[in-house]
């Protein structure tokens, strides 16, 4: 185990902090007229990311100075803490229920999701197990299907809430964690199409979701309804143009797109900061991720290196989902933009899972 710690990356704090810094000034301009109208208040929202940026930023930077091996060690308690909360969260009286799905616990307006925590616990725990157990990844028995039934079984829980796009995060990344620790191409193979079926099994039984598919294939088919979102985004993203129409200077964000500093939220960013803007955020998500590879590649151990390779793989997964269903590419699913949009839960796991990634950097080879 080495023992010599340098200097965090600072690209990674940098991309980090400037994200966040855009995410801060978005969320208040998207969110002011909603605010104002619902609250009285055009910096409620505002003020509540800045307060949620705040702990975030210090489990960050507390997490970026406590040796990642400590993870490894509280791994599977923090997975049964997150276990135990999603179990809980389904219990009428605890668990709060926002917009279908009962996903949040708490005390009036302040709560966690916990759906959001077990997937930071499900990549440190996974992890763990590839990098003590990776010679029997290749096997069924001992390797793929332990770690894939506690995989499904996070999953299955997540479901009830109901919350498939965070599921479908969380199955994301963990599927690419076991792939980079060596599994075969068969397997995948077989996975994918169980995965496949499964997929089609979930949207067939929930009639709003077979509305979600059909409105992404066609979204003028009910513009009213469930193509309402998608048509509002994009008649938000047109505008922009190349240098946008102006910083808080958004038409969409009047009531026409819905609560848009959450999933939305890149979208307003597009209208006001145009394809400059939208650049800037792409490029500075790439950089970060180009620096979550370095980390992976450098790690010291294969505990710190299939670590960074879940976290990384767990932002650029939501960064894709989200992109794609703002731009209209990917069927509307509740995935929030990673530092920008508007939620406390997210945004704190996330810097959290930075603080783990500068943790790693400060060992790491490369």
């Amino acid at each position: 185990m080495p023992v010599k710690k340098t200097a965090p990356d600072f690209i990674l704090i940098f991309s980090t902090l400037l994200l966040l810094a855009i995410g801060l000034i978005m969320v208040y301009s998207a969110s002011a007229i909603w605010a104002n109208y619902k609250f009285a208040d055009s910096f409620f929202f505002a003020k509540r990311q800045l307060l949620f940026a705040g702990l975030g930023f210090a489990a960050m930077f507390m997490v970026m100075n406590i040796d990642y091996w400590v993870i490894k060690k509280w791994a599977k308690p923090l997975l049964i803490i997150c276990f135990i909360l999603l179990v809980a969260v389904l219990i009428p009286g605890i668990g709060m229920e926002r917009n279908g799905s009962q996903s949040w616990i708490g005390v009036g307006a302040f709560s966690i999701q916990p759906s959001e925590f077990i997937k930071l616990a499900m990549i440190a725990f996974l992890a763990k197990f590839l990098s003590e157990h990776q010679r029997y990844i290749t096997t069924v028995k001992k390797g793929l299907f332990p770690t894939l039934g506690l995989v499904f079984l996070a999953f299955g829980m997540i479901m009830l809430q109901p919350d498939l796009g965070t599921g479908t995060v969380m199955v994301g990344t963990c599927v690419i964690m076991i792939f980079i620790a060596g599994a075969r191409i068969a397997h995948f193979v077989v996975l994918g199409f169980l995965g496949i079926t499964g997929f089609v099994a979930l949207v067939i039984s929930a009639p709003y979701r077979i509305a979600r598919i059909t409105s992404f294939l066609d979204p003028w088919q009910d513009p009213q309804n469930t193509g309402f979102q998608i048509i509002q985004s994009l008649y938000a993203i047109g505008p922009g143009g190349l240098f946008g129409l102006g910083l808080g200077e958004s038409r969409q964000k009047f009531f026409y797109l819905p609560e848009p500093q959450t999933d939305f939220i890149f979208a307003i960013l597009a209208e006001e900061l145009g394809f400059i803007g939208g650049s800037l955020v792409l490029l500075l998500f790439a950089l970060l991720l180009w620096r979550g590879i370095r980390i992976a590649l450098g790690a010291p151990d294969l505990f710190g290196s299939f670590l960074a390779v879940g976290i990384i793989s767990m932002i650029a997964i939501q960064v894709m989902i989200n992109i794609g269903v703002v731009t209209g590419l990917m069927p509307v699913t509740g995935i929030t933009l990673p530092f920008l949009s508007y939620g406390g839960s997210s945004l704190t796991l996330m810097l959290m899972a930075i603080g783990i990634l500068l943790n790693i950097s400060r060992y790491s080879k490369i």
